[in-house]
C-alpha cells in the first residue's frame, strides 16, 4: 500500500477515504511512472477544527482549509515550468503527509456541483503531487500541476475540475 490512512473524522469511512487516497496515489505514481511500492504516504481525514489548527500552526492561518500536505523533503524544480526530479528510490521511503478536512470538502463539492467522492479524489491528487515537488506558486509551475492533475484524473474516468472558458 502506497497510503496509510489514520481517520479522526469517523464520517471519512462512510467515503472510503481509505480507498480515495489509495486510487489516487496509485494512478498519480503510475502517471508519472514511479514505484509505488517504493514509498508512503500518511494521510490524516479529519475535521475542519483540526485542520484549521495545524493551518494555523504551520502556515500561520487560522482558518480550515480543505486539503494540506507536508512533503518529507523539499523537491521543487528550480526552474519554473519544469517537473520536479522524481524521489530516490530506496531512501527513507515516506514521502510526507497529508491532512483533508471533511466539511470543506463536501461544501466545496457541493458548491461546484461535483460528487464528493470526485472531488476528494482531485484534492488527494492534487496534495500527492506537491508531496513530489510539484506547486503552483509560479504561473508556470501552476499550468504544468493543472495539467497534470487534468491527465490523472482523466485516466480515473474523473471529469477536469477546472472551467474549460477561462477568457
Amino acid at each position: 500500500m502506497l497510503t496509510e490512512t489514520l481517520i479522526e473524522d469517523e464520517r471519512w469511512r462512510e467515503l472510503r477515504l481509505d480507498s480515495l487516497a489509495e486510487a489516487a496515489g496509485q494512478a498519480t505514481f503510475e502517471h508519472l511512472g514511479l514505484d509505488p511500492d517504493a514509498f508512503v504516504i500518511s494521510v490524516l481525514g479529519c475535521d475542519d477544527a483540526r485542520i484549521a489548527s495545524l493551518n494555523a500552526m504551520f502556515r500561520d492561518r487560522p482558518k480550515a482549509t480543505d486539503v494540506l500536505s507536508w512533503p518529507s523533503a523539499e523537491r521543487g524544480a528550480p526552474v519554473a515550468g519544469a517537473a520536479p526530479e522524481a524521489p530516490e528510490t530506496g531512501m527513507d521511503g515516506e514521502l510526507g503527509d497529508v491532512a483533508i478536512a471533511f466539511d470543506t470538502c463536501l461544501a466545496d463539492a457541493d458548491a461546484i456541483g461535483r460528487p464528493p467522492a470526485d472531488h476528494i479524489t482531485h484534492l488527494l491528487v492534487h496534495a500527492v503531487l506537491h508531496l513530489l515537488g510539484f506547486d503552483h506558486l509560479r504561473d508556470e509551475d501552476a499550468t504544468l500541476m493543472e495539467a497534470m492533475e487534468v491527465a490523472i484524473l482523466g485516466k480515473m474516468g474523473i471529469d477536469t475540475p477546472y472551467c474549460d472558458d477561462r477568457g
